[in-house]
């Protein structure tokens, strides 16, 4: 029986559901073979089934080998759901066996997406095991050259000006992965302004899904707030879990004006610095507030103590009074998010609830 004539019976009984139906039994040891078979003899209805059966089955701990068959039997639909579902639940793809298993392009797939929501200390520390079992593959010993050498193109696709620089200290400069060179320039970065080039993207990845919220803690606009090296600090908690983007903060009360800054959010119990940006903004001297935004989101868990801080080098500005204990943010697609602010113990440059800086938090819920 010719490949054409037995792939229009075996449509035309998928079809028509003629028994017996499916012809084959489809299951997951099966699936792949099936699969093979139905792209082989060009059995559209029979490869449909196929893929229909494992978007119904996919799941984060099996995204990455799915994905992996889906651009080897080039099914695009299903690669798409494979990378779907490992953008919004990167963690637990990568911790996943199977993620080891990947080719390198398709491990550079993924890299260059936008959309992963993992912090890129814990994407680097994935790509480092899946050099260890790339090298076993190879039959290479388990060095930091050979390491560098079969990662090639993916290491350039880490986006290390995302980390903090003790995670990239504790990480990357330590793994013999990178360059003195590298390591260096990378301090650089992280520590001096102007900063020095790198040759590693620094666009933060868009893993954020839904309406960007703000709240604003005062009621008023006061003058004049100054600085001398201290941080404004404000603590706060929420009741549900969010990820902040930045603060809005107050400019000066002197006309068009630029400001460095330094913003953080610090877990308060633990003393840990989730996430940090050395940037700054212009300000065109009305009571406004502007826009500073972290290099990723940084996830805020409920009922969880958080440090918010902010180091502004520049003139005097207007600041906030008549603060608020609690803000209660309201969307129709969500719950309410709830904020209580609390002031920060210790040499804080003055801002507490009721008055100073950092008067807006901007997030996601």
């Amino acid at each position: 029986m010719s490949k054409r004539i037995l792939g229009f019976l075996v449509t035309f009984l998928l079809e028509m559901k003629i028994p017996p139906y499916p012809p084959f039994q489809i299951g997951p040891e099966t699936v792949m073979t099936t699969l093979y078979t139905a792209k082989k003899y060009a059995v559209p209805a029979l490869e449909a089934h196929c893929v229909d059966f494992l978007t119904k089955h996919l799941r984060a701990d099996n995204a990455f080998m799915l994905l992996t068959q889906a651009r080897l039997f080039d099914e695009p639909q299903l690669a798409s759901l494979c990378l779907d579902t490992i953008d919004k639940s990167t963690v637990d793809a990568i911790s996943a066996e199977g993620f080891t298993d990947i080719d390198i392009d398709t491990l550079c797939a993924v890299l260059e997406r936008d959309t992963l929501s993992i912090r890129e200390s814990r994407l680097f520390g994935a790509i480092v095991r899946w050099a260890e079992a790339e090298c076993q593959r190879q039959q290479l010993p388990v060095t930091f050259g050979n390491k560098q050498k079969v990662l090639g193109k993916a290491l350039s696709l880490i986006r290390f000006p995302l980390m903090t620089i003790e995670e990239f200290a504790a990480g990357p400069a330590q793994s013999g992965i990178l360059s003195d060179r590298e390591v260096v320039n990378l301090f650089l970065h992280f520590t001096v302004n102007p900063k020095p080039r790198v040759e590693y993207i620094d666009r933060p990845r868009c893993c954020l899904r839904g309406k960007e919220c703000c709240i604003n803690r005062f009621q008023q606009v006061e003058s004049r707030w100054g600085y001398s090296g201290t941080s404004d600090r404000i603590r706060f908690t929420v009741n549900r879990r969010i990820s902040v983007v930045g603060f809005g903060l107050y400019g000066s009360i002197h006309g068009p004006t630029d400001y460095q800054v330094n913003i953080q959010i610090i877990e308060y119990e633990k003393k840990q610095t989730l996430g940090q940006n050395d940037t700054g903004f212009s300000c065109d001297g009305t009571a406004n507030t502007f826009r500073v935004m972290f290099k990723e989101p940084i996830e805020i868990l409920p009922n969880v103590c958080y440090t918010a801080c902010a180091t502004l080098k520049g003139p005097d500005s207007h600041y906030g009074t008549k603060g608020l204990k609690k803000v209660v943010h309201e969307t129709p697609a969500a719950s309410k998010t709830v904020f209580q602010f609390f002031s920060s113990p210790g040499n804080n440059n003055g801002t507490s609830i009721e008055d100073g800086q950092i008067p807006e938090i901007i997030f996601y819920t």
